[in-house]
């Protein structure tokens, strides 16, 4: 790569300097000395503006189930585009994309489009409020939710402000979150029902709902136990709450979902990333009197909603184009696709001789510089040694042609084959090696 070509990405970034806090509007794209910017990106692979071409294990943090430019998609929203992008009227695009989504699902009586992931989380929230009349909800430590102020708690806990393990902390995220936000979140460990339903019994009058990720990305992307799962089930129905999903990364695990793992069903489920086919989105659904609390057309509107770009005509194109070219084959090969990966790291670990581990389901994975896998929040915590090594290794990855989440997290797209993880495979014997290199220095 000559100096030529590396100014071109740092001029730009001095550019962004100047008029974007950091030089981003998104974090994840930041890295040292610079980031470096798009070009273009075909199937599984991204081009950057040096000219290098890397395979995309990031997909856009897990939002691009089909890879980039997918033909088809590409085509039905160059159509739509011709006849407006978005309108004071309501389209049909809306309707066939609903259809299709709660057809997915049994556990989707109704549904209604929002712009993001958070969003959708946020209004699940707000709905689960409306219905029950309560203020409070309970989230599992360590997992994202998105950026609202009751979602986001705790996500960043450390060992010097998580409290006890009987009694996790709500820790704020943001320097200024209101004590009353923080009063009105409950915290409790995940894959541990015994303590979680000890916590959830101190407040089982002000709980409007329990908020889940059954494979949270944060807390370590560890599959939620069926206890665990079953008696969150149970506790709400027998308290008067709703359980709540957070499907907005999970949703790509089957064709309904993460919770199709699990003999339960939701009250209500979040979802964004893939399901907008590349373009911005998010969405809501499950009972329908709960989700009535949104009716506009009630005598009594407990929840008011709507959105200047919800259920936008590109996006419900982009979308339902996406979803429907992922059946039930499509996911399951990409999951068979997505066991082999785990495999191929798994004993690129076991070759290298490595303190490391690999977890995650469906069509993610997770990379952990720790023996064994962990299966808490707490246990997944790194220490500053593992940190500096997972560093190592995702440098090692991009300089050698591989994209990936900054946690060294991977999700798979329907664009890949075996020649991608075996690529992969071999990147990750190298780097593995590297850092045993490291370690014995």
């Amino acid at each position: 790569m000559t100096q030529q070509k590396l100014f071109k990405s740092a001029r730009l970034y001095q550019r962004a300097l100047n008029v974007m806090p950091g030089g981003c509007s998104r974090n994840t794209v930041l890295r040292k000395p610079h980031p470096l910017y798009a070009e273009r990106g075909e199937g599984c692979y991204v081009t950057d503006i040096e000219g290098t071409r890397r395979i995309d294990f990031a997909n856009n943090m897990a939002s691009l189930i089909h890879g980039h430019a997918h033909p088809e998609v590409v085509a039905r929203v160059t159509e739509q585009v011709q006849k407006g992008t978005a309108f004071t009227l309501a389209t049909e695009q809306e309707i066939e994309y609903a259809e299709h989504l709660c057809s997915r699902n049994p556990g989707f009586d109704k549904i209604r489009f929002v712009n993001s992931g958070t969003e959708a989380v946020m209004s699940c929230l707000k709905a689960a409020r409306a219905f029950t009349g309560r203020p409070k909800i309970a989230k599992v430590e360590g997992a994202y939710h998105g950026l609202y102020d009751y979602a986001e708690v705790s996500q960043t806990a450390k060992p010097s402000n998580w409290g006890d393990i009987d009694r996790p902390a709500s820790v704020p995220v943001a320097h200024g979150t209101p004590a009353t936000a923080l009063n009105d979140v409950v915290v409790i460990p995940f894959n541990d029902p015994e303590r979680a339903i000890a916590i959830l019994d101190q407040h089982a009058d002000e709980l409007a709902c329990v908020l889940v990720d059954l494979l949270p990305h944060r807390v370590g992307l560890i599959p939620a136990t069926n206890a665990f799962v079953q008696a969150l089930r149970k506790w709400t129905r027998d308290n008067g709450a709703l359980l709540v999903c957070d499907e907005v990364i999970t949703f790509r695990s089957t064709y309904g979902g993460a919770q199709e793992w699990y003999d339960v069903c939701p009250d209500l489920t979040a979802m964004g990333k893939m399901i907008g086919g590349g373009y911005p989105v998010g969405a809501l659904a499950g009972r329908r009197d709960v989700m009535d609390v949104m009716d506009p057309l009630a005598d009594k509107v407990l929840f008011p909603h709507s959105g200047t770009f919800s259920a936008n005509p590109i996006t419900m194109t982009a979308g339902l184009a996406s979803m429907q070219l992922f059946t039930e084959q499509a996911v399951e090969q990409l999951n068979q696709l997505s066991d082999y990966a785990r495999d191929v790291i798994a004993e690129a670990i076991r070759v290298a001789d490595v303190p490391a581990c690999v977890t995650g389901d469906g069509s993610i994975f997770r990379v952990h510089m720790k023996p064994q896998a962990p299966s808490t929040y707490r246990e997944t915590f790194p220490t500053e040694q593992e940190s500096g090594h997972t560093k190592v290794l995702l440098d090692h990855l991009f300089d050698n042609g591989i994209m990936m989440i900054n946690t060294c997290s991977g999700t798979l797209s329907t664009a890949m084959t075996r020649h991608e993880i075996d690529v992969l495979g071999e990147v990750m014997l190298s780097g593995f090696r590297k850092i045993k290199q490291h370690r014995a220095a």
